[in-house]
């Protein structure tokens, strides 16, 4: 199997880092020092400190990831004394690699001792400040993945529970038409429960996902209107209107069903002559898709029910496609329209 993550996502940055830093001391001390004195003993001793520094700063790095991973608070005041300790002890090891190398002769006396002391406790003070550093940014970036994953779990969350709510909704009123039209016509009820059933199979594989294709959306809404056709004959118009290349948008399942539940309810139903219903979808100058579902009518008080299903296209709009969808309802010359507009890379 191979490994899709850049190569510089692969490499061990603390050992990057380790290297790159312990080596360096050695050059910047070299390179104040006069030429004459770059010894091979020199050298070697410089490289028994590197050596020494990367044994025991990477033993007191293992030592700090225990100690987080069994959830114990590292401060300051630890940190400090480990300080103390750590350049105590490389001065120690420093001490041994002189008397074993001797790059400067006999070693004589301790007065260089003091300073030895604290070049080394200043080494590991820096080590820690930068340890500690990315430590934090790589704690503070934990916890922004941990929030960003928390809030796409709310989000898929929300919009479930919106989507349970817009089905039943849907097939309530379904499941009423289907009761009125029992009592006048047997066999175009049948029908209508064959409709019914296709529109309860979409709406179950599309509740797992939070956005279909237009194409599967619209033949739905055509089974639910050959259904309520059956019910309102002439009484109901249709006419669809999908513009060239859109059947693959995506929009969020059941979203166009309840738009034009409410147009057959409010349009078709409340009115004596019935009323033409017309769906269309169109890519608009700015790149948008703009998809309307109109009817003859008026915006009327709606009841809760059908309130609850417009509230939850929008939301779902916004949660499934960003804050560039949304839904608007108008009233002009005697026509409703609900037009969602909605991104097409959605």
């Amino acid at each position: 199997m191979t490994n899709d993550r850049p190569w510089l996502a692969r490499l061990n940055w603390y050992w990057v880092f380790q290297l790159a830093g312990w080596n360096f001391l050695p050059l910047l001390l070299m390179t104040m020092t006069p030429g004459d004195s770059h010894t091979g003993r020199m050298v070697a001793i410089s490289f028994w400190g590197v050596a020494a520094g990367l044994v025991i700063s990477d033993l007191w790095h293992r030592l700090l990831k225990a100690q987080v991973r069994n959830g114990i608070r590292i401060n300051w005041k630890v940190i400090l004394v480990a300080i103390l300790v750590l350049g105590t002890i490389h001065t120690g090891v420093q001490t041994v690699g002189y008397l074993v190398i001797k790059p400067f002769g006999e070693v004589h006396g301790v007065a260089w001792l003091p300073g030895a002391l604290m070049f080394w406790w200043g080494v590991y003070l820096v080590w820690n400040i930068f340890y500690m550093a990315v430590l934090s940014l790589r704690r503070a970036n934990r916890f922004e993945q941990e929030a960003l994953r928390l809030e796409i779990a709310a989000k898929d969350a929300e919009l479930r529970a919106l989507q349970a709510q817009v089905n039943p909704h849907f097939f309530f009123n379904s499941m009423n038409s289907v009761r009125a039209l029992i009592y006048e016509d047997q066999n175009a009820a049948a029908q209508m429960i064959d409709q019914l059933a296709s529109v309860m199979r979409y709406a179950l594989q599309s509740g797992q996902n939070d956005t279909v294709p237009l194409a599967a959306e619209i033949e739905a809404v055509q089974a639910y209107l050959a259904i309520e056709k059956i019910r309102f004959e002439e009484r109901m118009r249709v006419s669809v209107e999908i513009g060239m290349g859109l059947e693959h948008v995506r929009i969020p399942p059941m979203a166009l069903q309840t738009l034009v539940e409410n147009a057959v309810k409010y349009g078709v139903e409340t009115s004596p002559t019935g009323s033409e219903i017309r769906i269309r979808a169109q890519r608009m100058d700015d790149g948008m898709i703009h998809i309307e579902i109109a009817n003859l009518g008026a915006i009327l008080p709606f009841a809760n029910s059908t309130k609850v299903g417009l509230v939850n296209t929008r939301k779902r709009l916004a949660l499934a496609l960003g804050a560039n969808a949304n839904l608007d309802l108008t009233e002009n010359s005697g026509w409703v329209r609900a037009t969602l507009t909605l991104p097409e890379a959605a």
